[in-house]
């Protein structure tokens, strides 16, 4: 796992929308996962920055998403269709026919999970996916004791999740869903890259237990453990419980032959 410590969240913003360019230069049409958050935004300012001062051409790229809310009306401002749409799609130029998502108001969800993992696997799979990681170490919706198998699915919010995120409906946690459709952390894993972000001294003991814990269900990100090609930037808050911070800061400091991640 190579793990990045960078001074701030912009420096990893930039870190990783380089990785990105640079990935959509040698493959025009790359499928790209990304995630919703607050963490990424400075990935998909800096990208979209890329692009409009013409250093990369993404009118090719695809975009995915990694999980979606169940039950939100259509074109909901939260739906996390919206938000990709709002915050890649449209600043990156692209058409909407670029973007694949499950469809989290369908008559059979079920049906529609097994028809997402179906349909990124006919895309010819995820090239790049952008993950963020919860409080208690979750990816995607994947919240701990998650099977490290698992597939696209329905997945039940734990009560912490949902607080996190009243913050995007005003506050009020009666606003936000209980359940959601996620790609599973098999499903995850299937991506050919996996780049986590993560900030914050409030993330800094999910960091610790995924890169250096045991791989264990009760931490879902600690899965990452078993990926060919996965790679953790942090900033310094989020590193401050890595027992190897140093180790990571003088690897990544002493490996020219890396351009970007």
């Amino acid at each position: 796992m190579e793990v990045v410590i960078v001074p701030d969240a912009t420096a990893g913003g930039e870190l990783i929308a380089e990785a990105m360019a640079a990935l959509v230069r040698r493959k025009p049409d790359a499928l790209l996962g990304v995630a919703t958050g607050s963490t990424p935004l400075p990935i998909y300012e800096a990208l979209a920055a890329k692009v409009a001062a013409g250093a990369v051409d993404a009118s090719r790229a695809r975009i995915c998403q990694l999980d979606e809310y169940v039950g939100l009306p259509a074109g909901h401002p939260e739906s996390y269709r919206s938000v990709v749409l709002r915050e890649v799609v449209e600043p990156l130029g692209l058409n909407e026919s670029s973007f694949m998502g499950p469809d989290g108001s369908a008559e059979d969800v079920q049906a529609a999970c097994v028809a997402y993992d179906k349909a990124l696997a006919e895309a010819g799979g995820v090239d790049l996916q952008l993950l963020g990681i919860g409080t208690d170490g979750h990816i995607g919706f994947n919240e701990p004791c998650s099977s490290l198998a698992s597939r696209t699915r329905i997945k039940t919010l734990t009560e912490q999740t949902r607080v996190d995120n009243a913050r995007f409906f005003d506050g009020d946690i009666e606003q936000v869903p209980h359940h959601v459709i996620t790609q599973g952390i098999g499903t995850i894993l299937e991506a050919r890259h996996l780049v986590l972000l993560a900030t914050g001294e409030g993330k800094a003991d999910a960091v610790a237990a995924t890169v250096e814990g045991p791989v264990a269900s009760v931490v879902p990100a600690s899965a990452l453990q078993l990926h060919p090609h996965a790679t953790v930037v942090v900033d310094e808050a989020a590193a401050s419980k890595l027992k190897l911070a140093d180790y990571f800061r003088h690897t990544y400091a002493n490996k020219p032959e890396w351009q970007g991640l």
